[in-house]
């Protein structure tokens, strides 16, 4: 029994190497060798453990075996000080004492897992590929460090007095938004690889993009079956990883938008110092000429009166001729003046909208108020002529509205099908409730009240952590649950009924 409580007391640090660090090949080789043994240590506690079987006086009782979870979090994660609940199952921590059998089995799972590790382990280093891009991983920055960088870089204060550094902040800006939208694209092929992969070495490909030099390891299954992947201290079901590409989403969403204004404001800036500096040179040309030639300023005048005077003499007979274009110029003018009104009111929606979904999450309502916007801005943007001189700003402006506009039809989108989710819980709960009331001693109506219930559980977990309605989720959700664990309990009691009637 001595050797037994032994190796007892070494299960937190052998169960502890029971995980894969996925990223350089070499110390994915190391890791298959770290977990060969922790098995063969397990299967030498397995047999301990059938020897100390076979005495009558030990088959009954128990013996503290796993240590207590603080005794477990100070070997396994010092710097929190708890077992982190997601892996508290790996540990065993819920027991201060197990009996031998139980713990007989806890090892044949811990055994198992190890079998799964290596068959991961040896799926990746036979395929090249696959390590070639795990190693490119790891030399990039993780998706939330990546955001946080960019995300600060953007707390830009416009110089609006200086022409060159407005340039400069301009182009850092320009510079910011695009490394927003290659996140953006980076986001996509994560989500895209994680929900809708079916082979595991391309989640653990979607895994890594969203790690990148942070690392990652395989845990652990929960009870679900879901892999459980830690980062830097931070464990994550995959399911959480999704949550955090739909946060992210959002958040570029608003950043794409604050770089815009941003850019707004600073163009407006550099356009109103051009015309201030256009203007200084005229003025100060003025005040010197003023008093040089104030006296033959007088006859200059005579000589513009002279030479009008000879203009209208002659302007009967030209007055004809040049009236198709004095017509083209008043056309040009009045082009020129809608498309400068076009401009200003589309920069004026562009702010409205961008500052409506500041802050979210936000209800539906205000999410397609900012769409109908943005959308109002670009038809405004678009409908500019190119023969405008405000043309080429304008299809500029355009091309970042349409990607604000687009990052909020994605919004809506959300926002829409987690209200349509709720809604659709909430009938499905009112028709399980009106089924039993108007048959309540029917098995089947029973089973099609669970069926309902269950919809509507799935419905409501199925609720963005970040859409507005996800609060009213949440606290809905709960009763769901009970209301669908206390009808199973009723038809599994009816069920077991029956079959004792039909057995005597």
């Amino acid at each position: 029994m001595a050797n037994l409580e032994v190796l007892v007391s070494e299960l937190p640090t052998l169960i502890q190497s029971l995980k894969l660090t996925i990223g350089d090949s070499n110390e994915i080789t190391e890791q298959i060798i770290l977990i060969n043994n922790a098995q063969e240590q397990l299967r030498n506690l397995k047999k301990l453990i059938a020897q100390e079987l076979k005495f009558d006086h030990i088959k009954n009782s128990a013996i503290a075996t796993l240590p207590r979870i603080g005794t477990v979090a100070s070997l396994f994660i010092p710097s929190v000080g708890l077992v982190d609940p997601a892996i508290a199952e790996k540990f065993g921590h819920s027991e201060t004492e197990i009996s031998l059998t139980d713990l007989q089995s806890k090892i044949d799972d811990w055994i198992e897992w190890g079998y799964f590790l290596q068959a991961i382990a040896a799926d990746i280093l036979s395929d090249v590929q696959l390590v070639n891009q795990l190693n490119s991983d790891i030399n990039h920055l993780s998706l939330t460090a990546n955001f946080q960088l960019i995300s600060e870089s953007l707390k830009i204060n416009l110089d609006f007095g200086n022409f060159n550094i407005l340039e400069r902040q301009i182009q850092k800006i320009s510079s910011f938004q695009n490394e927003l939208l290659e996140l953006q694209q980076k986001l996509n092929y994560i989500f895209n690889a994680i929900k809708s992969s079916h082979s595991l070495l391309n989640i653990l490909l979607g895994v890594s993009a969203f790690y990148g030099k942070s690392g990652f390891a395989l845990e652990w299954l929960d009870d679900d079956h879901e892999l459980i992947i830690s980062s830097e201290g931070k464990f994550q079901e995959l399911t959480d990883i999704l949550n955090d590409c739909d946060f992210f989403q959002e958040q570029i969403a608003g950043l794409i938008i604050q770089g815009d204004t941003l850019r707004e404001q600073a163009e407006e800036a550099l356009k109103k110092i051009e015309e201030q500096s256009s203007k200084e040179p005229i003025l100060s040309q003025h005040v010197e000429i003023v008093p040089k030639f104030s006296t033959p300023k007088i006859v200059r005048s005579s000589l513009i009166i002279a030479s009008s005077l000879l203009i209208l003499g002659f302007g009967v007979w030209k007055i004809k001729e040049q009236s198709p274009q004095l017509q083209q110029m008043s056309l040009s003018l009045t082009q020129e003046g809608s498309a400068n009104a076009n401009f200003k009111s589309a920069q004026k929606l562009g702010m409205e909208a961008a500052s409506l979904v500041q802050n979210p999450p936000h209800p539906l309502k205000v999410w397609q108020q900012a769409q109908n916007k943005w959308h109002q801005a670009i038809i405004l943007l678009d409908s500019i002529p190119n023969e405008t001189s405000i043309y080429d700003r304008a299809k500029n402006k355009l091309a970042y509205y349409r990607i604000n506009y687009n990052a909020i039809n994605q919004r809506v989108l959300i926002e829409n099908k987690a209200v349509a989710n709720l809604e659709s819980a909430q009938k499905l709960a009112i028709e399980a409730n009106l089924f039993v009331q108007n048959s309540p001693d029917s098995l089947l109506i029973r089973q099609q009240a669970k069926d309902k219930w269950q919809q509507a559980i799935n419905l409501l977990e199925a609720i963005p952590e970040s859409t507005f309605v996800s609060i009213q989720a949440k606290e809905t959700l709960p009763i769901y649950k009970t209301n669908y664990a206390a009808i199973s309990k009723i038809i599994q009691k009816t069920v077991s009924l029956r079959y004792k009637k039909t057995r005597f």
